[in-house]
């Protein structure tokens, strides 16, 4: 491959974003071929990653690139070195050379492995292959979403009434209330006492009134007491008494008749 220096080392000092930075020690091997024996040093670098291209610098304020090292088709791992926290980057093909550098700690070591890692072209491949797996999924569960029949609670009502008959027909349209108190809706009665058609097509009817209140004053032979009109004794307990001011009305004005009563008795000197 063959690289335009001066494009890369303007890429490399440009304000582009860097990926990761900071110092490593890289080893440098020096043959001598008079002994027969090769000396193993290591010298610190400011290095900078950018996508798939790891440079480093001889100092950190340096202007241009003294080294640059493509990040294809290879591996990082950790290797056994005389150093501590050292690590390697591996190339796939046979003779092609290795770069041992060190880090100053577990963190920082942990850090670089991680961003080499993921900084060449085959991984990114890899994380869009699976991505696009992942949005084709989504896509075929939505598709079966939209395909699939809405369920409404009424029609889940009507169902569940359908299939035991001995339950009670659900009720459309919720209950009128009036001062608290649900009413006679339209929904399956008609005020007035009139006769409710159930779910088996007879006649159902309204719930069964109380026996009239007997006031206290009344005589031995059943005759009202004085001061009640018979409209007064007749119970407002039916379809027509829709509200509960009619009832404390009608009570009322009993316990006033009463204390009527009571208040001419206190003045004719009886008890």
């Amino acid at each position: 491959m063959k690289l335009n220096e001066r494009s890369v080392a303007h890429y490399a000092t440009c304000d582009s974003p860097a990926d990761h930075a900071g110092f490593l020690r890289k080893r440098v091997e020096r043959h001598h071929h008079h002994v027969h024996h090769h000396g193993i040093s290591y010298q610190s670098h400011w290095f900078v990653l950018k996508g798939n291209l790891l440079f480093y610098f001889e100092e950190r304020e340096s202007r241009e690139p003294v080294g640059l090292v493509v990040l294809e088709g290879c591996t990082v791992e950790l290797c056994e070195a005389a150093e501590e926290f050292a690590f390697a980057i591996r190339f796939d093909d046979a003779g092609a050379r290795a770069y041992v550098l060190v880090a100053d700690g577990q963190a920082a070591m942990e850090a670089w492995v991680k961003a080499l890692s993921r900084a060449s072209f085959d991984y990114m491949r890899l994380v869009v292959r699976e991505l696009e797996k992942q949005l084709e999924e989504a896509c075929k569960s939505l598709a079966a979403c939209h395909k699939s029949p809405r369920r409404s609670s009424s029609s889940s009502g009507r169902k569940r009434h359908l299939s035991n008959p001995a339950l009670p027909q659900l009720q459309e349209k919720p209950t009128t209330l009036e001062n608290g108190y649900s009413t006679w809706s339209s929904g399956g009665c008609v005020a007035g006492g009139a006769t409710c058609t159930d779910h088996d097509g007879g006649q159902m009817k309204p719930p069964p009134l109380p026996p009239r209140r007997r006031s206290a004053a009344s005589s031995a032979t059943g005759s009202p007491a004085l001061g009640l009109s018979p409209a007064m004794l007749e119970s407002p307990v039916s379809p027509e008494t829709i509200c509960f001011s009619k009832l404390h009305n009608w009570y009322g004005q009993e316990i006033a008749v009463l204390r009527r009563e009571w208040q001419e008795r206190q003045k004719r000197g009886h008890p």
